[in-house]
């Protein structure tokens, strides 16, 4: 029997550790239920892709200077042929696989900035490519968010309804596709990818008052926030540093934390801003890293998603300053909703407050987190088995006969 050929897809190993953790979830599930699978990657970041997780990686693009601003012609017009090229490059990757997996990721969303013919544009090459060439596509738990702008909105609902399969991440996101004109009655939700990935015991002190997680982000509002990104930007990283600071005079010791190689000038900023001792900065490259910071702590209060994630997932109160619709989805999920917070609006005495409700809750909220993270890993194993029926050839999940 022919090895079923599987394909990653996404910004992976471009150094959003959120990215990596939903590969890494998808990665565990194929060596269980698939383990002749031939694996590789079309990704952002190969090289560091096939030094972690030890599989071949392809770069994304073409033009290796895809994210930086041109402005020259040289630049411009590099930019414009590699479109044309990526579109062959991305079928005959396409073409060689069996599957191809996208793995968890905001990939239908524009919550972040977010130009049309970036990321969107290579998904629907993706996407287009597979329904030509007969390759199944997945969009396994994945992010979505109605979006504005039209070619944005375009590309997004072409993908989405290209793929052969498609499950999300929260209710919010099927909503958001059928808004986009998606048909979604057979699309399902499922938790975040990143929480089949296992967690360390929790290990924060018992008694006196111990650490505070602080999950950082370079925040600039979003697609549709560019006019006003320098005030939005402003506006969250002083908040955050006056609510750094309340927690020094209380005495708390503070761990900052990022998902991004980009969040590294916020830990800057605050660590000049708020000059202590109680305040350090975690070398976190996993997943596995933050979780690890997060079980050590009494509270967590986290930006990203999946610093949000990797919080809950270690049974630890978390307190979100949401950027996004998900966010919130997320936090009501797992028990949490009374504690969202806007990024965009930071307010550090009423963080303050909400922070202080939240630890005066930590017993019970941990109990809560334990029940609903048993919860969020059986509806995964049920997503897995729904992934091996609806995209992956029938004879590589047959019953094998005894020998």
């Amino acid at each position: 029997m022919t090895a079923v050929r599987v394909g990653l897809f996404g910004l992976l190993g471009s150094g959003n550790l959120g990215n990596d953790g939903s590969l890494e979830a998808v990665l565990g599930y194929l060596r269980s239920a698939h383990p002749e699978a031939v694996v590789d990657a079309l990704c952002g970041g190969p090289e560091a892709v096939t030094t972690r997780f030890g599989i071949p990686a392809t770069r994304l693009h073409w033009n290796r200077a895809e994210y930086r601003t041109a402005s020259r012609a040289g630049a411009i017009a590099s930019k414009g042929l590699g479109k044309l090229v990526d579109v062959f490059r991305t079928a005959a990757w396409v073409r060689r696989h069996d599957v191809v997996i996208v793995p968890g990721m905001g990939v239908l969303e524009a919550t972040l900035p977010l130009r049309p013919w970036g990321f969107p544009y290579s998904l629907f090459l993706l996407c287009a490519s597979g329904r030509l060439l007969g390759t199944r596509v997945a969009l396994v738990s994945v992010g979505a968010a109605e979006i504005r702008d039209r070619p944005t909105r375009a590309l997004v609902r072409w993908s989405a309804r290209l793929a052969a399969y498609r499950s999300y991440r929260d209710t919010q996101s099927r909503d958001a596709m059928r808004a986009m004109g998606v048909d979604t009655a057979r699309d399902e939700v499922y938790p975040d990818l990143a929480f089949s990935l296992p967690a360390p015991p929790a290990s924060a002190p018992a008694g006196t008052p111990g650490p505070v997680c602080v999950g950082v982000m370079d925040f600039h509002g979003g697609n549709d926030d560019r006019a006003r990104a320098e005030e939005i930007h402003r506006r969250y990283l002083d908040g955050t540093i006056r609510f750094v600071g309340a927690l020094v005079e209380e005495g708390r010791p503070v761990r900052l934390l990022t998902g991004d190689t980009c969040d590294a000038p916020v830990v800057a900023a605050i660590l000049d801003a708020v000059d202590s001792p109680l305040v350090t900065a975690a070398e976190t490259a996993s997943l596995a890293d933050l979780m690890k910071e997060m079980a050590a702590a009494d509270t967590v209060v986290a930006v990203r998603y999946h610093n949000l994630i990797c919080a809950l997932k270690t049974g630890t109160p978390a307190l979100a300053v949401s950027y996004a619709a998900k966010s919130d989805a997320l936090m009501e999920r797992m028990g949490l909703g009374a504690f969202c917070h806007p990024a965009r609006e930071v307010d550090a005495d009423r963080l303050l407050e909400q922070f202080r409700a939240l630890e005066k809750r930590s017993t019970e909220l941990r109990r809560t987190l334990a029940e609903r993270n048993l919860a969020a890993a059986r509806q995964l194993e049920d997503q897995f088995t729904a992934l091996t029926s609806a995209v992956f050839p029938a004879a590589d999940h047959a019953p094998r006969e005894a020998s």
